[in-house]
């Protein structure tokens, strides 16, 4: 007989919550309740920076970037729809357009100015999207290992995508939990990747049909992202790890391509995160764009 694997990350999620000293709010935006945490308030000149998490995570993802993020900065870490403690819907879509239209709803309703956008992986791929949709305009956008960027020159990103990495990012077993750990980081096991998978696995596994149907949706057109930032001229940042499996490091010679005022850091021997596998560098980065792009 199978012995259930105990579900112990809500109480984590509260806990995190506390230590980070951030505050749980909620709305409802496209019948979809959305849950997000702050930090500070926003004030005139000083920056509202929206964090936004990638595919399977949740905004617990920037734990690590918080304490060392300034403390006058104003903070919006959301869990996008259909993850964390935001509601999915089974007949619902959830491709990167959707994603960026909601997101630009509940920003709006929020009333800010001096907005700075910052997306992981799929909230990279989200924020390119979301950066010129908003009303005033984002002061700048900034990619960690963004998805939705095309890998080589000769791609034509108006042609169907395709894509198997939901092997890799839909586990069905905590053995693939830990796998899929192991390959967003920089493909080696530690401690770490196995107190996170007994913390998270259950979680995740519990998700499967879920992570499957917005994995489908994002790859229906999944490299909308590189047609708007294209046209951009947003101030943009883009971070990499240079051992990255699932966002190949070649991706950034795109946004050398076509943006090639941006401010580009690869960071060696970091994989697809680096805000938890490098925070004090990813970090640092993030802190210097923005300050250069505010006027506080």
């Amino acid at each position: 007989m199978r012995i259930p694997t105990p579900d112990l990350w809500p109480l984590a999620r509260t806990s995190h919550r506390w230590l980070q000293q951030t505050r749980r709010r909620e709305a409802v935006v496209d019948n979809h309740r959305l849950v997000w945490l702050e930090r500070g308030s926003p004030s005139a000149g000083r920056p509202t920076v929206v964090l936004l998490h990638g595919f399977t995570a949740m905004k617990e993802n920037w734990g690590l970037w918080l304490p060392l993020l300034p403390r006058d900065w104003h903070l919006l870490v959301p869990d996008l729809p259909g993850f964390g403690e935001s509601e999915y819907h089974a007949n619902a879509s959830y491709r990167y357009e959707i994603q960026a239209s909601r997101l630009r709803n509940w920003l709006s309703s929020l009333n800010l100015d001096n907005v700075h956008l910052v997306g992981s992986s799929m909230g990279g791929a989200i924020a390119s999207i979301l950066a010129g949709r908003l009303e005033p305009e984002a002061r700048s956008l900034t990619v960690l290992n963004s998805a939705g960027i095309p890998e080589h020159a000769d791609v034509d990103i108006n042609a169907p995508f395709t894509s198997d990495r939901d092997s890799i990012l839909v586990p069905t077993s905590l053995p693939e939990v830990h796998r899929m750990f192991t390959s967003v980081g920089n493909g080696s096991t530690n401690p770490g990747a196995l107190a996170i998978t007994g913390l998270l696995g259950p979680d995740l596994i519990s998700r499967e049909h879920a992570h499957r149907h917005i994995f489908s949706d994002m790859v229906a057109d999944g490299l909308a992202p590189a047609r708007y930032l294209d046209s951009q001229t947003i101030p943009l940042q883009v971070q990499w790890g240079a051992r990255d499996v699932i966002t190949p490091t070649c991706c950034v010679d795109y946004f050398r391509r076509v943006r090639p005022e941006a401010d580009i850091h690869v960071f060696r021997g970091v994989g697809h995160l680096p805000m938890l596998e490098a925070p004090k560098r990813s970090a640092s980065a993030l802190i210097r764009f923005v300050r250069a792009q505010s006027t506080y």
